[in-house]
């Protein structure tokens, strides 16, 4: 198969969830997904997505495709889907309120900026508190949802580029480099520099208690 045919093929395949909410009477249906639940450091980031009628070829888990793909798929979204939108949280409120927390209201905010209401919302794995409307969690619906894998997408893209910003602000930890997530390059630059303002301090807790506690997440 060529590739186009491979990209038509999975495309169509990954619309399994949103033709079934059409059938059942749904017709504005939006994706939802985070990024960066795991970093040590930067918001929680959630994009939502309506694809609408319009095809976009090679979505998939932000996770699962390159830098330069996801980029070049993030401006595909932006101009051709019905509707889209991001929200972050901040880490001060991460630690006040919990990552799980920060994160559903990550996504319940950017589905309400959403400037055309949808009526169905697939969620990866979650289920949003408080949204108006039908709401479908899909346990890795990233990587099974056209939708979901756009607003994957949008979150990723949209984080990536707010951590390159603050490595301008806060130089030394390589924020554009790991993204925040617990390499061992982000630890060594805690152990010389100390936290920054964007680092959670409830993910930092055990590691400067000094029990060693250091799980190093790659992005």
């Amino acid at each position: 198969m060529k590739r186009s045919e491979i990209l038509e093929e999975r495309f169509e395949r990954l619309s399994r969830y949103e033709a079934q909410a059409a059938a059942s009477g749904y017709t504005r249906v939006a994706g939802v997904d985070e990024a960066g639940r795991g970093p040590l450091a930067g918001p929680v980031v959630a994009g939502a997505c309506i694809l609408g009628d319009m095809k976009i070829l090679g979505l998939n888990d932000s996770k699962k495709l390159s830098a330069s793909v996801r980029d070049t798929l993030f401006e595909q979204i932006m101009m051709h889907a019905t509707a889209w939108s991001v929200s972050a949280v901040e880490p001060s409120v991460i630690d006040s309120i919990n990552i799980l927390e920060a994160t559903k209201n990550a996504m319940f905010s950017c589905i309400e900026s959403l400037n055309v209401i949808p009526d169905c919302v697939l969620s990866d794995a979650l289920k949003i508190p408080g949204i108006r409307m039908k709401c479908i969690p899909i346990v890795h619906g990233d990587a099974l949802s056209n939708s979901i894998a756009a607003a994957s997408i949008l979150a990723k893209v949209h984080r990536d580029r707010l951590m390159c910003e603050y490595d301008d602000i806060y130089p030394g930890y390589g924020f554009s480099k790991h993204k925040g997530y617990g390499t061992k390059e982000h630890y060594e630059a805690l152990r010389r520099l100390g936290p920054s303002p964007i680092h959670r301090q409830s993910f930092l807790r055990s590691f400067f208690e000094g029990n060693g506690k250091e799980a190093f997440v790659e992005n």
